[in-house]
């Protein structure tokens, strides 16, 4: 008998219901099973882009005083920051120039932005070397000019082949520029101008190069002569005074000062001067090694002096007749002439005093001024041309107007002798020259280095100033190129203003003259750390000037051409000199600010010394006031005198109330 079928079977599917409701009310009931959860990955669109990362990490190393507003709040609000644009959301453009921005261009910052193709940082406060920026393989332009980056030529910078536009300019770079550099054959556009580069200039050829300029640096040797910088002229290279070569019209022989005797061909002296003087300045140094040069050498000798000796002979007698012919003219009288200081000290009408002494000076026989060294009034003649050719010769520096040396003469008098450049001062003849020389010599001031005498002959001409041992207020400011130096304190920076305007503002007054060359190289200490103004006047010699490093004291109108220059134009630079003293930055580094914004770009500079917030608030509006654009607007130099003098009377008031007195 066959058993009856199992009646579980068809109720299997029922008893799973029951227990998966049982499950349930456990679990409704606060039992449950623990099951691990799966690991939690935050969806795509919450991540922080990569790009956002990059510019955040930058903004936390390079914008200390939080210049930069950049917030995230939705996931591409990084493309609406500042100075920032996109491209499907990837960053292609950072542009912060002029952003006050303080700090470092860190490492794995913007240098991961891999999409970028403009990057600008120019002109704000950066320092410290650049980074490995050779993740930025597809950026066109890079402009960190007017930082203070340090450190030799980034190498990574020669990988980034779709470069177009380089400016490294107005940094503290150093060493040799690359050879590799020539291999960036995409460059339209390369400013290197004012570092410390040094060695020599690559050959570069780069066909589509347009922009080029490595001046203001201390490149040496020879220019390479290829096609790309040939185009460009002199003022590319200019302030690298030993380059040579054709592109600069220097020859690259070694060339020593005019006046040391040992090694070098002086100017051309005039047929009466002595045979002696000959023979000292133009005798050979090197030993005879041969017969025949011997016997040439002396021949040569020989007949030189025989020449000379004949010249001197017909000179003296031509002398003697004009004498003869002519009544003889009295020497000045040092009792007697007025300088234009005493005038103005009011001993004397100064104007007409110097008309009559210019008049007095062009009555001089000619014989008697052409090559031989004229004395400014007044000025004892304490040596002669002969001891100033044989005097031992120190380079000082090369400027806009020629080269300067200091001179150590046999009676151990030091002078400072400046060698004009032929080449600018061409068009002014020899009439005007001596003109202009005297009136310059003329000024007798505290402030300002006296012109002792001068010189001429042949294209020669040289000034002759007295020597100032404490070198330029320039090194004072600044310092060495490789250390930034503290600004002054505020007080300094109040009597070297005040010294300043003095000179400038006695130049203005005893006379039409106007400095013309006004910045911080052209300012001397004296013996006492007073500020004395050099190069006074001698700019209206010269037809045209080309000058890297004192373009940014030149007031507007006076860019174009230095004939608009006025006492307006000296008041300007004054005013840009001021802000220099104040912040201790060259004027290069100067931000265009509005003059409301001055007093505060000022005290971020100083990092607050110390001083009187009012007073130094005042130094810097009269800073503002004189470098204003319009000349209309600017005072005249005796207002701005008595500006600083009143704000030094303030001072001593305060000091006096605050000591109890």
């Amino acid at each position: 008998m066959i058993p009856n079928p199992p009646t579980f079977l068809p109720t299997f599917p029922l008893l799973c219901c029951v227990v998966l409701c049982s499950l349930s009310a456990f679990s409704a009931s606060g039992f449950a099973f623990q099951i691990p959860p799966p690991a939690l990955v935050p969806p795509e669109e919450l991540r922080l882009p990569s790009d956002a990362v990059s510019l955040l990490s930058f903004k936390s190393k390079a914008d200390l005083d939080n210049k930069l507003l950049y917030t995230l709040n939705e996931r591409f609000d990084y493309c609406q920051w500042q100075g920032v644009k996109c491209v499907q959301g990837r960053v292609v453009r950072l542009v912060l120039q002029s952003f006050g921005l303080r700090g470092t261009l860190a490492p794995n910052t913007v240098s991961q932005l891999d999409q970028l193709r403009i990057l600008s940082l120019h002109n704000n406060s950066l320092e410290g070397p650049i980074p490995d920026l050779s993740g930025l393989f597809n950026l066109k332009s890079l402009f960190l000019g007017r930082n203070s980056f340090v450190g030799s030529f980034p190498p990574s910078i020669l990988t980034l082949h779709r470069l177009q536009t380089l400016d490294l300019s107005y940094n503290n770079f150093t060493g040799p520029l690359p050879v590799r550099l020539s291999s960036l054959d995409r460059l339209i556009t390369l400013r290197l101008e004012w570092n410390g580069f040094n060695g020599s200039i690559p050959p570069l050829n780069q066909s589509f190069l347009e922009v080029f300029n490595v001046a203001g640096n201390n490149l040496t040797g020879q220019i390479p002569v290829t096609p790309t910088l040939s185009r460009f002229n002199t003022s590319s290279f200019f302030w690298n005074p030993d380059l040579c070569g054709e592109i600069v019209n220097k020859a690259c022989h070694s060339r020593a000062p005019f006046f040391e005797a040992s090694n070098a061909t002086p100017p051309s002296l005039p047929s009466d001067q002595s045979a002696q003087s000959q023979d000292i300045l133009l005798s050979p140094v090197s030993h005879v090694k041969h017969k025949e040069t011997g016997l040439i050498v002396g021949l040569s000798v020989g007949a030189a002096v025989l020449i000379a000796g004949l010249l001197c002979f017909y000179v003296a007698a031509r002398t003697q007749r004009k004498t003869a012919s002519k009544p003889e003219i009295p020497p000045f009288e040092t009792d007697t002439a007025f300088s234009t200081a005493s005038a103005i000290n009011g001993r004397g009408d100064g104007k007409g005093e110097l008309q009559a002494k210019m008049k007095e000076i062009e009555d001089i026989p000619k014989v008697q001024k052409s090559g031989s060294l004229i004395f400014c009034e007044g000025e004892a003649e304490l040596f002669s041309l002969e001891q100033l050719m044989r005097a031992s010769a120190e380079l000082l520096g090369r400027g806009t107007m020629g080269t300067t040396y200091k001179a150590v003469l046999c009676n151990q008098l030091i002078v400072t002798v400046k060698r004009l450049d032929a080449t600018k001062t061409a068009a002014t003849s020899s009439e005007v020259f001596d003109r202009h020389l005297e009136a310059v010599g003329a000024l007798l001031h505290p402030n300002l280095v006296p012109v002792r005498a001068y010189f001429q002959a042949r294209g020669e001409r040289l000034v002759v100033y007295d020597y100032q041992p404490n070198g330029s207020l320039y090194n004072l400011i600044h310092g060495s190129r490789s250390a930034r130096a503290k600004p002054l304190h505020w007080t300094s920076c109040l009597k070297i203003a005040e010294d300043l305007a003095q000179g400038i503002a006695y130049i203005h007054q005893a006379s039409k003259l106007i400095h013309g060359n006004l910045k911080s190289t052209n300012v001397l200490l004296g013996a006492e750390f007073e500020a004395c103004l050099t190069d006074y006047g001698l700019s209206a010699l010269a037809e045209c000037c080309e000058d890297p490093d004192g373009s940014r004291y030149q007031a507007p109108e006076t860019r174009k051409s230095s004939r608009n220059a006025t006492h307006k134009s000296d008041v300007y630079a004054f005013g840009v000199l001021l802000l220099e003293l104040l912040t201790g930055r060259h004027p290069a580094q100067h931000p265009f600010l509005e003059p409301t914004d001055m007093l505060e770009w000022v005290r971020i500079v100083r990092e607050d010394d110390g001083g009187d917030s009012n007073q130094l608030g005042m130094l810097t509006e009269v800073a503002s006031i004189c470098s204003t654009t319009s000349p209309e607007q600017r005072p005249a130099m005796w207002q701005v005198l008595k500006m600083i003098l009143e704000i030094k009377e303030s001072v001593m008031r305060e000091d006096s109330e605050s000591s109890g007195f």
